[in-house]
């Protein structure tokens, strides 16, 4: 069986997803537990010039399913709107993310291969094929948002693992 792009992508994308998921429900729990304010977490920066928890999250939906939208319409911008700011709205975004990308047919995304794709900003942009925007642009950067998210969180005082961060593996499926 060959590897795919959609086997490169969007299984990963899911997996990491559920452990955002995941972390937000522990996030939550911990804010109840210890009586801190919601808001200091969702709120929350590793540095004054970046940009908070609430963001870093938003950014997970933003760079797998909006990534494979963009590619379906052949161009990708940055996602200028604000991030949820409750935990119920970032664990709706987070559903509603990766129910859209339970939808996505596998041939679908294989089909994007050698497709030109653009990353648009402002009056500039970036031509990538659909393959290398997916794998060495938006795949990095959903990484660096789904970590900082984890980092927050630790950084905050949640107690979690590197386990927490990577969700349940796809592991070898009986025959």
């Amino acid at each position: 069986m060959a590897f795919s792009l959609y086997a490169a992508t969007v299984p990963s994308y899911q997996q990491i997803l559920e452990a955002v998921s995941s972390l937000l429900g522990k996030a939550e729990a911990f804010c109840t537990e210890e009586g801190i304010a919601p808001h200091d977490i969702i709120q929350a920066r590793l540095a004054e010039d970046m940009l908070p928890f609430a963001y870093q999250v938003k950014s997970t939906a933003v760079h797998s399913l909006g990534a494979i939208e963009g590619v379906r319409r052949g161009v990708f911008s940055p996602d200028t709107t604000s991030p949820p700011e409750t935990f119920a709205a970032l664990k709706a975004r987070i559903a509603a993310t990766l129910a859209a990308l339970e939808a996505i047919e596998e041939a679908e995304v294989d089909a994007f291969v050698g497709r030109d794709m653009r990353f648009a900003f402002g009056d500039r942009h970036i031509d990538f094929t659909a393959e290398n925007f997916l794998l060495s642009f938006s795949q990095p950067n959903f990484y660096f948002h789904a970590t900082t998210t984890y980092d927050i969180l630790r950084w905050k005082g949640i107690p979690l693992g590197k386990r927490d961060f990577m969700g349940k593996p796809r592991t070898k499926k009986s025959v």
